[in-house]
């Protein structure tokens, strides 16, 4: 077997945002294909701050990729004789174009998290400044040459890969749905928990602060709670700013973070992803899949899950779709926890399922 080289962003151990636990699970399905033969390069990553630093970002220098990193990377390459390397991530263009040069022999498996220029595209709609300009540019530039000097390009979606080929001209070459490390308690403990201050039904939002998740939530509170009548339960780090829109309403709190999602999935009955923008696919939907619970989204909710949505939930386009569909589940029995939901996560979602599918792309 060859040795494979990852290039990544610094993994943590529990990692919380879906990148970062898509980063994750992609080494350790790495390391089970590869064994021994895998060698890692994380890349530390810290905030843009001066004139230099912002000069280096629109040559590719983001998210850890400087001079010294792609030198250690050449090196590892050309010292252990490394026949593959694997970028992961789209936005560490730079990576693919230097080894390109410098290491013409070794080819290269590029996996994209987003189309990221539509993802900073959509911060900068959402928050417009010079400063949001400027790493949606950087990101272009970075994605561009990640598309260009790449000899394998994975994407999470097929719509993701239409927009690569739109944008830059080439498509993807391999799908590889969003999957997760499976966090949900053992058969005979599942549904058991229960989250003691709300026994009265509820429905779950669940996301990180990111804008997407900020601008849907802030929607559904206007658009959809004042027409409802079950309670909405919001959790996820960041998202405590919601608290003071909804101080006037009963019928919807505002958790913030919490240490175990677990109780709350089971607990609820079922889960909402109003989600209108964004790239790539929605970790909290596969994530709810993965606790057994079906999910009411937008379409852009379900993007990547086009395969699952009429098994995974309710696709609702309007506030006007999210209320009625809403109010008329809110009398309709629902388990705790649905084994057939739960199988559309083990089946296409989780840990043996993207490493058979990493593993089938990286062969020789």
């Amino acid at each position: 077997m060859g040795k494979v080289l990852l290039v990544t962003k610094k993994i943590e151990n529990r990692p919380t945002g879906g990148r970062e636990m898509l980063c994750k699970l992609n080494r350790d399905c790495l390391r089970e294909i590869f064994g021994e033969h895998l060698h890692v390069l994380e890349l530390d990553s810290r905030p843009l701050s001066g004139v230099r630093s912002v000069l280096g970002a629109f040559r590719g220098y983001i998210d850890g990729v400087n001079s010294a990193a792609i030198t250690e990377a050449v090196q590892r390459i050309r010292s252990q004789q490394i026949g593959l390397v694997f970028v992961d991530g789209s936005n560490l263009g730079e990576v693919a174009a230097t080894l390109h040069k410098q290491a013409p022999s070794v080819k290269i498996t590029t996996f994209f998290h987003n189309v990221e220029v539509c993802f900073f595209f959509g911060y900068l709609k959402s928050s417009p400044s010079l400063r949001a300009l400027a790493v949606l540019t950087a990101n272009y530039l970075a994605e561009r040459k990640s598309v260009r000097f790449s000899d394998r390009v994975v994407a999470l979606s097929r719509r993701d890969s239409d927009l690569l080929l739109r944008i830059y001209g080439r498509s993807a070459d391999y799908i590889a749905p969003m999957s997760l490390v499976d966090e949900s308690p053992q058969t005979t403990d599942r549904g058991s928990n229960s989250v003691p201050a709300f026994k009265e039904k509820y429905i779950l939002f669940v996301g990180g602060a990111f804008y997407a998740n900020r601008l849907g939530a802030a929607w559904f509170i206007k658009h959809v709670v004042p027409h409802i009548s079950i309670k909405t339960v919001i959790i996820g780090k960041g998202l405590e700013v919601l608290r003071e829109s909804c101080q006037s309403s009963s019928k919807i709190e505002v958790i913030g973070g919490v240490e175990d999602l677990a109780p709350w999935y089971f607990s609820s009955h079922f889960v909402i992803a109003p989600i209108f923008v964004g790239s790539g696919m929605k970790t909290k939907v596969a994530e709810a899949l993965m606790f057994g619970k079906k999910v009411v989204g937008a379409p852009e909710a379900f993007c990547g899950y086009e395969d699952v949505a009429e098994r995974a939930g309710w696709i609702c386009k309007t506030a006007k779709d999210f209320i009625e569909t809403i109010n008329r589940l809110e009398h309709t029995a629902m388990p705790r926890f649905d084994e057939e939901v739960r199988a559309l996560f083990d089946k296409h979602y989780s840990f043996d399922t993207a490493r058979a599918r990493l593993a089938r792309i990286l062969q020789p």
